[in-house]
C-alpha cells in the first residue's frame, strides 16, 4: 500500500520531529481558534510520547501515514472555509 505521506513535502514526512512540530503547530493554531490549546497540544504529545518507543517499521509507518492524514484533512479543511469550495467528494 502506498504512503499517504506522498501528499507531504518529503522533509516532513521522512522526519518524525519534523512530523511532530507540525502537529504541535496544527494544534496550537487550531487550539487558538477553539480555546483549547492546551488540550490540543497535551493530546498530540501523548500520542507521540506513547510510541516513542515503538521498533516495528511498519507501525512507526502507519502511525506516521495517520498523522501525516490528519494535517492533510485539516489543511483541506482550511483551504475549503477560505475559498467556500469543496475539495473532497
Amino acid at each position: 500500500m502506498p504512503s499517504i505521506q506522498k501528499a507531504l513535502p518529503p522533509e516532513l514526512a521522512d522526519n518524525v520531529i519534523r512530523l511532530y512540530r507540525e502537529c504541535l503547530r496544527r494544534a496550537r493554531f487550531i487550539g487558538h481558534q477553539k480555546h483549547n490549546t492546551g488540550l490540543l497540544v497535551s493530546m498530540v504529545r501523548e500520542q507521540f510520547k506513547k510510541n516513542m518507543h515503538e521498533t516495528d517499521p511498519e507501525k512507526i509507518q502507519k502511525m506516521k501515514d495517520d498523522a501525516a492524514r490528519g494535517l492533510i484533512n485539516h489543511i483541506l479543511y482550511e483551504s475549503e472555509k477560505m475559498t467556500g469550495r469543496k475539495f473532497s467528494s
